[in-house]
């Protein structure tokens, strides 16, 4: 996936694309993928993890060919909504495969040191896929612009190639006995829908702390996800034409080092606040609503690389401590359907978040967007510190 995420929003503006647009068709991508999320969550279980898999890998595919077929803003849509689809789909299937393989090979051999190298090969693989991703347009995109072609399809078609060799290796490399294909699960996963989002909502009311915390992480990702999506349209025009992309490549890959670097911290923060999550939240989004001002104020491409690493790190360090005080206000019954609710707010959040931030952009600029998105994370770190007190209350942390 990293060979195309560095390079989505220079490509959709390439295309003719508008700021606007951009924040529409990502609003598709998280809408599709809030939604088809519920209903698809325990279809791996039913029918295996290895097709449901296969078929996300085809749902990308789709989405790859449809996006290097088109400049029109509703096919694209289209392509961003087999993303979300994709996305969907994929969501924890061979995480649980690896996890009953590894068990039925090793009952009494730890799995965590093995989850672990398994997420630091995911961050690698985004990373180096961010690079190359950038490089290929300042290597090869004035061939393909020779070609007819624009400069960023190449990455694309990068993408394209290697999801294909996904899809053969999962073939051969990933063993699981067939499961009999169960469209009862199927029908019962959409038909479940509205009656997880009551059962959710319903728990949410019956315990304040976890409304609180809800409409925290909405504004969170409100504020946050336009400056995750559109960052590369900001810092382009402030490199030279020759090597703007590959920089961005570089940027991308830091990005994500500097998340995992910020979650290995979080842990040596909250003791620093004596194992209180809330008021760690709390500290930690003041953080970045002052580093997401002091980014909008950046002209400069050192400066800005500068601001956003240590941006990326704050988000880093925010996702441990809201985790925490969710796991800690539900019981193991209640679990996944909180985390299905957690995860729909969010994406309606980040959905909102980024149509608003696309209409600011285009009608001011992107940094005016940027900054009206830390007014939501101010509203955040009120309800985050309400929250603290609630817990304090309560006698938790």
């Amino acid at each position: 996936m990293g060979l195309t995420v560095s390079v989505v929003a220079l490509a959709l503006t390439d295309r003719g694309m508008d700021l606007f647009q951009m924040s529409l068709l990502f609003g598709v991508y998280s809408i599709t993928t809030m939604a088809m999320e519920l209903p698809f969550g325990g279809l791996a279980d039913s029918i295996g993890r290895k097709p449901v898999f296969l078929t996300a890998v085809i749902a990308s595919l789709i989405s790859l060919a449809l996006f290097l077929s088109t400049s029109d803003f509703h096919v694209l849509a289209l392509s961003f909504a087999f993303i979300g689809f994709g996305r969907a789909l994929r969501s924890g299937t061979l995480d649980a495969w690896f996890v009953e393989s590894f068990r039925a090979a090793a009952p009494n051999v730890d799995v965590q040191p093995a989850l672990a190298k398994a997420q630091w090969a995911n961050a690698v693989g985004l990373a180096i896929g961010a690079v190359v991703g950038g490089v290929l347009p300042d290597v090869f995109g004035p061939v393909a612009e020779r070609l007819g072609f624009s400069a960023y399809d190449v990455s694309y078609a990068a993408s394209f190639g290697v999801m294909l060799g996904v899809f053969g290796y999962t073939v051969l490399a990933i063993v699981e006995s067939p499961r009999p294909l169960n469209f009862t699960a199927l029908r019962q996963g959409f038909a479940s829908v509205p009656s997880v989002i009551r059962d959710a909502s319903i728990l949410a009311l019956r315990h304040p702390a976890l409304s609180i915390l809800l409409a925290a992480l909405a504004f969170f990702l409100m504020a946050t996800n336009p400056v995750e999506v559109i960052w590369p349209t900001h810092a382009k025009p402030m490199l030279e034409e020759g090597y703007a992309n590959t920089v961005i490549g570089f940027v991308t890959a830091t990005y994500f080092f500097s998340i995992a670097l910020g979650a290995s911290l979080s842990a040596l923060i909250s003791r620093m606040f004596r194992r209180r999550h809330a008021m760690t939240l709390a500290a930690t989004l003041a953080c970045l609503a002052g580093v997401q001002i002091a980014l909008a104020g950046q002209g400069g491409i050192i400066g800005f690389v500068a601001v956003f690493i240590l941006y990326s790190v704050i988000l880093g360090v925010s996702e441990t401590p809201a985790s925490s005080i969710l796991h800690r206000c539900v019981e193991d019954r209640q679990r996944s359907t909180m985390l299905s609710l957690r995860s729909l707010i969010q994406q309606l959040g980040a959905a909102f978040g980024l149509v608003l931030a696309g209409a600011l952009a285009e009608v001011y600029s992107t940094p005016v967007a940027w900054v009206v998105g830390a007014g939501f994370l101010l509203i955040a770190v009120v309800l985050t510190l309400v929250l603290a007190r609630r817990l304090a209350a309560q006698g938790d942390s």
